[in-house]
């Protein structure tokens, strides 16, 4: 069975250090504790103290004073997990930790876990070619050499930058390691660390370089294990659950988190507020736990990125020049029927097609296929959002018609903007839906917003906020006052519904009726 040594980089909180070492090795689990050498003596001697007694907790020999971004943080952990490969030989995989992480499930489901593969976890994508890095240096992070800590001696940083910079006092990374980047916070087998030491010992080269590259705890690990274990033994993925604001800020988990963190897919997570006293109860209790069983939906980082990204609505493709004077065409009439639920949509469709001769497209801008050969244009969806334009001319042109119908959905505002602002005629039907909590919680499903496992106090969270999304999407349409905008409402019937089909497909009343009476449209 897996036994764990766990990495505890740490450097405040000596009775949470102390309460989580406890905790750890009670399990029968180890724990190698590098307690920052910035911190107040006296915080590490109780510490010292306290766990002095305990034989499955060991000391890194040699303590260092970390700066973030520096090379500190990986002398640290190496110091760290030499005590741990000499302490504890009965260890058979390295979990590093931070004050700030805990457990999100039992000892006994993250020593399961560990034993049904034999691989590493630690990501590890490709330095260059990712997009890990967001913002800020990139390549600079390795060509230059950063002596100085850039938040605390800011002036002496960019001096040193900006004078190497200048000289052009570059440097070539290592030619036989391909540089690779991703969260420091990994799992590593007992083999996989005995090769990275060994690594260490043989490649003072390599030593040399990454002591002087900025951030390296993002570096260093993630591109020796590449270099030492096969690809196929490592997972390019942490078992440590964690999360990023936009502008590149840990996300911060709190008391009403507690079954959002079990229902993901890892076994820590990090990093919890200092405050959420009954979450780190709850949480410190479930580690010593057995026969628990967790259902994971693993819903949290689409949620976090749908509930933070409400209101940053913004052009997703902007036209080519060459579209920005082009016209649909002056004499023709682009009708635009916009639904959130799709089936109905489409059931208004067919019976306009059944009881007219207008041509129509479903939701060309959504769905796959559907579309004749029009030369490439149409092959893929972003390449119809792209030349929006040049694609509804050639299906006006396929249909020998100078009048099309197409669905669209109401997130789709850019494309709405785009097609009313053409000299053609154009039209808008907002269909209006009824949305139960059944359906709503379906949606959430089919969008990765929760899960079959999900639990029902975040379901109830989730709900109101789309509810209330759908309600801006609609309200954003009837406020952009578009030339000819009309709307049909389930909550009203076939005569109050009849008019504004009349108007928006250009037919008598009587053809509208029947078109509005259908009584299977709004169907779910």
């Amino acid at each position: 069975m897996a036994k764990i040594a766990f990495i505890l980089l740490t450097h405040k909180d000596p009775e949470g250090v102390i309460s989580q070492a406890q905790r750890l090795t009670a399990t029968g689990d180890y724990v190698s504790i590098h307690f920052d050498a910035r911190a107040k003596p006296a915080d590490f001697e109780r510490i010292r103290t306290a766990l002095a007694p305990n034989k499955a907790v060991t000391f890194a020999a040699k303590r260092l004073k970390c700066g973030w971004g520096e090379w500190s943080l990986v002398g640290a952990t190496l110091e760290a997990v030499k005590a741990a490969v000499e302490a504890f030989p009965q260890a058979t995989h390295f979990y590093m930790l931070s004050g700030d992480c805990m457990q999100t499930k039992t000892a006994e489901y993250a020593h399961r876990f560990l034993d049904a593969e034999d691989v590493d976890y630690i990501e590890s994508f490709d330095y260059f070619s990712s997009d890990w890095i967001k913002t800020g240096f990139k390549e600079e992070r390795l060509i230059y050499r950063h002596f100085f800590n850039e938040r605390t001696q800011k002036r002496l940083f960019y001096t040193s930058y900006n004078l190497q910079k200048r000289l052009g006092l570059t440097r070539d990374v290592p030619d036989d390691i391909q540089m690779m980047i991703g969260s420091q916070w990994w799992c590593l087998r007992r083999r996989t660390i005995e090769w990275v030491l060994d690594f260490c010992e043989q490649r003072p080269d390599v030593m040399r370089f990454f002591k002087t590259t900025w951030i390296p705890d993002e570096t260093f690990f993630q591109t020796i294990v590449r270099h030492v274990v096969p690809e196929t033994e490592i997972r390019t993925r942490t078992l440590t659950f964690l999360m990023f604001t936009d502008y590149g800020m840990p996300v911060t988990f709190y008391n009403d988190h507690y079954d959002l963190l079990l229902s993901q897919d890892f076994l820590f997570a990090r990093k919890i507020s200092p405050d959420a006293l009954t979450l780190k109860s709850a949480l410190s209790e479930l580690w010593g736990q057995t026969g628990v069983h967790f259902p994971i939906s693993n819903e949290g980082r689409s949620l976090f990125k749908f509930l933070t990204g409400r209101g940053r609505i913004g052009r997703r493709f902007a036209p080519r020049f060459w579209e920005t004077e082009s016209s649909l065409g002056r004499e023709r009439t682009l009708m635009m029927v916009v639904c959130k639920k799709w089936h109905v949509a489409k059931r208004f469709v067919d019976q306009v097609q059944r009881l007219t001769d207008i041509p129509a497209v479903e939701y060309l801008f959504n769905e796959e296929g559907g579309l004749p050969d029009l030369g490439g244009i149409e092959s893929t969806l972003e390449k119809r959002n792209r030349h929006r334009r040049a694609l509804v001319r050639m299906l006006f042109d396929y249909h020998k018609s100078d009048k099309l119908l197409i669905c669209l959905d109401p997130a789709a505002f850019d494309l709405m903007q785009d097609f009313t602002s053409d000299k053609a005629n154009t039209r808008i039907l907002e269909i209006e839906c009824e949305f139960s909590d059944e359906y709503l919680l379906g949606h959430a499903r089919r969008v990765g917003l929760a899960g079959e496992r999900t639990p029902q106090d975040v379901i109830d969270t989730l709900l109101p906020t789309i509810r209330y999304d759908l309600r801006f999407e609609s309200d954003r349409m009837r406020d952009a006052n578009f030339p000819a905008f009309t709307r049909m409402r389930e909550a009203a019937g076939p005569e109050e519904n009849t008019l504004p089909v009349a108007r928006f497909l250009g037919v008598d009343p009587e053809l509208a009726h029947l078109i509005a009476a259908t009584d299977y449209l709004f169907v779910d």
